[in-house]
């Protein structure tokens, strides 16, 4: 088949090779990394945009690497998740290339450590390609090994990224990241070795015939999802992501919370309802549907103590990670699409709109010099933009419409509820609540402007600081009003959509 045809399956190794390709050219040219970067990202979403093209005219797709067909080669899939993944993650990564070149341009204005910010901003565009370029390959990858090879490349990327502030809070909270997300590879690693010695096959298509129950295969479902979870920052295994995420550099912020933690939780989702279903029973499903219960209300009381912006919207995403995981036990009476409509808008939503307050926070830390909560009172006097941007990003994350985040708790809420399973609905409506109560703790600063206070005059803040926070925010409010594209997307190919939706899709 000519691979240059729209059919071609081949064109699923674009989004893997370009961020590889413009991360090698990073790499090896001091100058216009940003314009590289910028091209890359640009060309990376017109290839996931292609990508979804395909899929809508001729269904889900397989491409056999080399020509070599399962269980021998390696396969990348495409279908309606992994596209949806995708898209996310090429929006997202527009949005921090930009947001990333105004940062560093800011900071290169600081004469004093000029030379600092500029040896890290030589090192982050590298970085940032290989771990686009990995969670590209992890969306479409079809092989359990290549899996595994796809996490070490954004564990080993996403820790080197977290360490470039250089503060020694940064680099010991780096180090705890990466020794916990080694551990979390090596177990996976160790479930692999489990499942193929007793399955003897790599390939996810073929082994979703051939798992059986088993004490090989139910070893290597746990050590594989306790991989997968340390990785999630799952409550109570989330105590290396608060003080990475606070005390990165800002862009660093947004990839690791808008984008790494969705990749081991997208792979954690994919292999107990695609591989492992047969073995999964109500207990352990209720067992992650408590944790996450424990994660939205923990999370959310820590982020209402947090006296810094960025340490509360990380404990933020302690909080809203919990969401995804109390689909599973809602998965033993829906067993339909639901579920993944539930996860994929829980993952749109809070990828759009913690992009956006991590971004609020790198502006309001640039602005002022700090991020001390009880000190930000009158930034929306300077800062308008931004402030506006965290409004809209809130709304997603107390679940209020039109935003995704009311799509997706919507969904949880009626799942619950159409299954008696009437207490989670009262977890997700009491961390809705906690939600507002932390948001809004923060917006009323945003809007107190003191009788003596006077407008900051420091530097201005570029828009590459500014539009890309609100963009991000729009994206997640105005998601739930466009509903029906990625439900479109997610039925291509699976008939269980036009269960759901006998009459068509909305």
């Amino acid at each position: 088949m000519n691979p240059f045809q729209l059919a071609s399956p081949t064109w699923m190794i674009s989004p893997i090779i370009l961020p590889l390709i413009a991360g090698l050219l990073c790499f090896l040219l001091n100058r216009r990394t940003f314009a590289i970067a910028l091209a890359a990202a640009v060309a990376n979403l017109l290839a996931v945009c292609f990508l979804t093209y395909q899929l809508l005219l001729f269904g889900p797709m397989r491409c056999h690497m080399g020509g070599w067909q399962p269980p021998l080669g390696i396969t990348l899939r495409s279908d309606g998740p992994a596209v949806l993944m995708l898209l996310m993650t090429a929006v997202t990564g527009l949005a921090i290339t930009v947001y990333a070149r105004g940062y560093f341009s800011h900071r290169i204005l600081n004469l004093r450590q000029a030379t600092q910010h500029q040896e890290q901003q030589r090192y982050f565009w590298p970085l940032w390609m290989l771990l686009l370029a990995g969670l590209n390959g992890l969306f479409l990858s079809n092989d359990i090994f290549n899996l595994y090879v796809t996490l070490e490349i954004i564990a080993i990327a996403a820790a080197s990224l977290a360490a470039l502030s250089g503060k020694p809070a940064s680099q010991l909270a780096s180090f705890r990241y990466l020794l916990v997300s080694l551990l979390g590879s090596l177990t996976y690693l160790l479930g692999v070795v489990f499942l193929y010695r007793s399955c003897g096959i790599l390939d996810l298509d073929i082994l979703q015939h051939h798992v059986a129950n088993g004490p090989g295969i139910r070893a290597a479902l746990a050590l594989m999802s306790i991989g997968l979870l340390l990785k999630t920052a799952l409550v109570p295994l989330h105590f290396w992501l608060p003080p990475t995420h606070a005390n990165a550099l800002a862009p660093v912020s947004v990839i690791l919370s808008g984008l790494v933690v969705k990749g081991s939780f997208y792979l954690l989702f994919r292999l107990w309802f695609e591989i492992f279903t047969q073995l999964i029973t109500p207990s352990a499903l209720n067992f992650m549907g408590t944790l996450g219960a424990v994660a939205i209300l923990w999370g959310a009381v820590q982020a209402m103590r947090q006296h810094r912006l960025k340490l509360m919207v990380a404990y933020s995403t302690v909080s809203q990670l919990g969401y995804l995981f109390i689909a599973f036990p809602l998965s033993r009476i829906d067993e339909s699409i639901q579920v993944w409509s539930i996860v994929i808008f829980m993952a749109l939503g809070h990828a759009c709109a913690k992009s956006a307050l991590f971004m609020v926070a790198g502006a309001v830390f640039l602005h002022l010099g700090h991020d001390r909560i009880k000190d930000l009172n009158g930034v929306r006097a300077s800062l308008p933009i931004p402030v506006f941007a965290y409004g809209i990003a809130g709304v997603s994350l107390m679940g209020l419409p039109p935003s995704a985040g009311f799509i997706g708790k919507w969904l949880l809420l009626t799942s619950s509820l159409t299954s008696s399973q009437w207490w989670w609905a009262l977890v997700i409506i009491t961390g809705s609540l906690l939600a507002m109560i932390y948001v809004f703790r923060v917006m009323s600063r945003f809007f107190v402007i003191p009788e003596d206070y006077s407008v900051t005059t420091s530097a201005p803040l570029s828009p590459l600081l500014e539009w890309p926070a609100l963009i991000m925010a729009l994206i997640s409010l105005f998601l739930g009003l466009a509903a029906s594209w990625p439900m479109k997307i997610l039925a291509t190919g699976n008939t269980a959509l036009t269960q759901v939706f006998p009459g068509g899709l909305p």
